[in-house]
């Protein structure tokens, strides 16, 4: 088996700084990884060297996807290759529709694909099946991206770009934060639902509560710029009873 992504002894940073330090980690398709650690020790770091963020600079190691390197790949061909990344504090859009925002990525990637643009009654069928899916509400896809939108709202909104695009690799960053109970419960069971043994996760978080809906294949505890020790759900019960000082 192929693993959907393949990150080999990485290290990366700032030109300042150095923050992942001889990173490896092996995702397969239909698995779901979670990934734990105090501020600071490289999780956000990881979600934008996956994602192509040029803020960031790889100095050694080895990216696949699917078996390709994707290091000299910008973050759009990473997207249209398949690579999903939820941000943690996604940014507004002012005077861009939701639906005119799912409408041109969605084509963007069929472009890359070789496919035709989805024609309009297409296009709403298939948003209209997300929406309901996730209980996003008619009025939310008539405003504007993340415009006057929750914490909670805007999370629902990321789901939603992730149900509609349908990514073969979906990174999750810290998706729970500053989400109270009912809105991790709805955000959770969307990621469910789309749960597959041809997707793949990628879940970044502080805390163990996010598991108690959402339950990983596996568990990684990151700490100075790389994976410390890795388990079953477990871990995270582990880490919530001893803290991170433990590792």
């Amino acid at each position: 088996m192929t693993p959907i992504l393949e990150i080999k002894n990485l290290t990366a940073g700032t030109k300042e700084k150095t923050i992942l330090k001889d990173f490896s980690l092996t995702i397969n398709p239909g698995e779901t990884h979670v990934i734990m650690g105090p501020n600071g020790c490289g999780k956000t770091t990881l979600s934008k060297v996956l994602a192509g963020d040029e803020t960031y600079q790889v100095s050694a190691g080895t990216l696949k996807f699917n078996g390709e390197d994707i290091l000299t790949k910008t973050p759009d061909e990473r997207a249209n290759l398949g690579i999903f990344l939820a941000f943690q504090n996604p940014v507004e859009l002012p005077g861009v529709g939701v639906g005119v925002f799912l409408k041109t990525a969605l084509n963007a990637k069929r472009a890359f694909q070789g496919k035709e643009p989805l024609d309009p009654i297409g296009f709403m069928k298939r948003l209209k099946e997300r929406a309901n899916a996730l209980n996003v509400s008619d009025d939310m896809l008539k405003r504007f991206v993340n415009v006057g939108f929750s914490g909670g709202e805007k999370k629902k909104l990321e789901v939603l770009q992730m149900a509609f695009l349908e990514p073969d690799f979906c990174i999750l960053d810290e998706m729970d934060a500053g989400l109270d109970v009912d809105a991790l419960r709805v955000l959770s069971a969307g990621v469910n639902v789309m749960r597959s043994a041809q997707k793949s996760f990628l879940m970044i978080t502080h805390y163990q509560r996010l598991l108690e809906y959402i339950v990983p294949d596996y568990v990684h505890v990151m700490k100075n710029g790389r994976i410390q020790k890795s388990g079953d759900k477990t871990l995270a019960l582990e880490v919530e009873k001893n803290g991170y000082d433990a590792y």
